[in-house]
C-alpha cells in the first residue's frame, strides 16, 4: 500500500511540475536556447517565421502568456508572476544563458527577467519595446504618480475592456492594428488573437506594464542587448532620441531603427533577420 501511495505521489508531482507554468510554451529546433516572448495580446505564433529562420541553429522556446490568445488567465499581478515563472523555467530546464527575444510587451518582459536574474540570461533582443512605456513621450513622468491616478486603476481598466461590445471588438482592433502593421491579413490575425484573449487580462497587463518603470533597473543587466525600433511619429530621429533616453542606463547596447510600423518582423523581415543574425553571430 505504501509503495502504491508513493507511486501516486510521484506521478502527481510530475504532472504538477509539467503544468506549473501559467504560460504556454512550444519548443522547436536544436542548438543554443532562445526564448521568444510575444507582445501584448499576441500568440506565440507571431514568431512562426522567426522560428523557421532560427530553428536550424537554435532551440526555440516560444511562449504565449496567460490570458492571451486563448491561454487560461491567472490572477494579478500577471506580469510579475510571468517574470518569476520565466526565471524558474530557465532554471528548471537548465537552459544555458538563453537568448531572450521579445516584441513590445515581450521586450519589456525580457528586460525585467534580465534585471531580476542577470546571471541567467544571454543576449537580449528587444523588438520595439522599452523599459517604461509611459515615459516615452514624457521622460519626467513616474510610475508612482501613475499608480495614484484613478485612470490607472487595474479593476476599472479591466472592466472597461469587459464592457467593450463583443460583436464589433475584432473589427475595431483590425482598424487599430492597421497603424501598427502594414499587411491587412496580419492585422486581422493580431486582432483575432486579441479577441480570443481574456478581457480582464488585457486590462490588468496594460496597467501593470504602464506602471512599471525599469529605466534604472536595467543598470543591472550584464547581457549585450540589441534594441530594434520602428518609426515613432514617422521619424527615425525621434525614434533614436526616445530609445536612447529610455535605455540610457543600459551599458552594452546597440540601437537600430527600421523604416516600419510596430510589427517590425512582419513589415520588413529581411532587415529584421539581418539585424538578428549579425547580432547573434557576433562574439561579445
Amino acid at each position: 500500500m505504501k509503495t502504491i501511495l508513493c507511486f501516486v505521489f510521484f506521478v502527481t508531482a510530475q504532472l504538477g511540475l509539467a503544468q506549473s507554468y501559467s504560460f504556454q510554451v512550444t519548443v522547436t529546433g536544436k542548438g543554443k536556447p532562445v526564448l521568444l516572448i510575444p507582445g501584448y495580446s499576441c500568440s506565440g505564433e507571431v514568431w512562426n517565421e522567426t522560428v523557421a529562420h532560427l530553428q536550424d541553429r537554435y532551440e526555440c522556446h516560444v511562449l504565449t502568456l496567460p490570458g492571451y490568445a486563448g491561454v487560461a488567465p491567472i490572477k494579478q499581478p500577471v506580469l510579475q508572476t510571468v517574470r518569476d515563472e520565466i526565471i524558474r523555467y530557465i532554471r528548471d530546464k537548465k537552459l544555458d544563458k538563453p537568448v531572450l527575444i521579445g516584441h513590445s510587451l515581450g521586450a519589456f518582459m525580457s528586460l525585467w527577467v534580465s534585471c531580476q536574474a542577470p546571471e541567467l540570461t544571454g543576449k537580449l533582443i528587444c523588438v520595439d519595446g522599452v523599459p517604461f512605456i509611459s515615459g516615452m513621450m514624457n521622460p519626467a513622468i513616474t510610475a508612482d504618480s501613475l499608480r495614484k491616478n484613478p485612470m490607472y486603476n487595474p479593476e476599472v481598466v479591466a472592466q472597461n475592456f469587459v464592457n467593450l461590445p463583443t460583436a464589433s471588438y475584432e473589427s475595431n482592433v483590425v482598424k487599430s492594428m492597421r497603424t501598427q502593421v502594414g499587411d491587412t491579413v496580419r492585422a486581422r490575425q493580431i486582432a483575432h488573437w486579441s479577441a480570443t484573449s481574456d478581457r480582464k487580462t488585457l486590462g490588468y497587463t496594460l496597467v501593470e506594464m504602464s506602471t512599471t518603470d525599469l529605466r534604472q533597473a536595467i543598470r543591472d543587466i550584464q547581457s549585450p542587448t540589441l534594441i530594434l525600433g520602428s518609426l515613432y511619429m514617422n521619424s527615425k530621429e525621434t525614434s533614436e532620441r526616445i530609445l536612447t533616453e529610455q535605455y540610457k542606463h543600459l551599458g552594452r547596447k546597440t540601437i537600430a531603427v527600421a523604416n516600419t510600423r510596430h510589427f517590425i518582423m512582419y513589415d520588413d523581415p529581411a532587415w529584421f533577420y539581418s539585424q538578428l543574425d549579425n547580432f547573434l553571430q557576433t562574439p561579445r
